[in-house]
């Protein structure tokens, strides 16, 4: 099984619901430890994405990947804009002439956008960022690539083991961003960039994973 351009396309289309159903609870997330405007910026966002990908059809996934990584460069406020903006850039570079995008390409593409995401954010592991979800759902696929799964295998084992890395943010004290600044008062809660991250996992799952 392969994601084609139309595939790739529906998972935007379900990026921009899920952050539009998530926006009152990815702000709330952020309104304990940032600036309350996290779940109002994913859904502008990918909202603008939708809108760009419905008008302009891009080429091929390349196309597709880098044009919704200038809108949210362009549209996004915060460091979301920038970091997602930076993860689906790094994504496009990575496999540029592939028109089906298999399970190992897309580990490929995700593990280029999680390098782009700790180069431009400059966080670690534990720093209570989105890189918390990030990089163990990356390992996950890569494991159970090489474990023999396919597709669906590899996209179940990302989304579980990102909602693991952002349930395992609620004891660790933020070391980056607007979080840093409340010390120990930031445990205790689910850091939001990480748990935006989550759902871009579970909804490449629910699109591709369930056929």
């Amino acid at each position: 099984m392969t994601i084609s351009l139309d595939r790739l396309l529906d998972w935007f289309n379900e990026l921009q619901r899920v952050y539009g159903e998530n926006k009152a609870y990815l702000t709330e997330l952020d309104a304990a430890i940032g600036d309350a405007d996290h779940g109002i910026n994913m859904d502008r966002g990918f909202t603008a994405v939708k809108n760009e990908l419905r008008e302009h059809r891009p080429a091929d996934t390349a196309s597709a990947l880098k044009s919704a990584a200038m809108v949210l460069i362009r549209t996004v406020g915060g460091a979301a804009g920038p970091l997602y903006g930076t993860f689906f850039l790094r994504a496009s570079a990575a496999r540029p002439n592939v028109d089906e995008i298999s399970a190992a390409d897309l580990i490929e593409m995700f593990q280029a956008g999680v390098e782009g995401v700790i180069q431009r954010g400059k966080a670690e592991p534990n720093d209570k960022t989105m890189v918390d979800a990030l990089n163990p759902a990356l390992e996950a696929m890569r494991k159970a690539l090489e474990n023999g799964g396919g597709l669906v295998d590899t996209l179940r084992a990302g989304m579980e083991a990102a909602e693991q890395g952002m349930k395992d943010t609620i004891p660790l004290i933020a070391r980056k961003g607007r979080a840093s600044y409340l010390g120990e008062r930031s445990v205790g809660h689910q850091d939001p960039g990480a748990t935006s991250s989550y759902l871009l996992f579970k909804a490449a799952y629910e699109v591709w994973g369930k056929e």
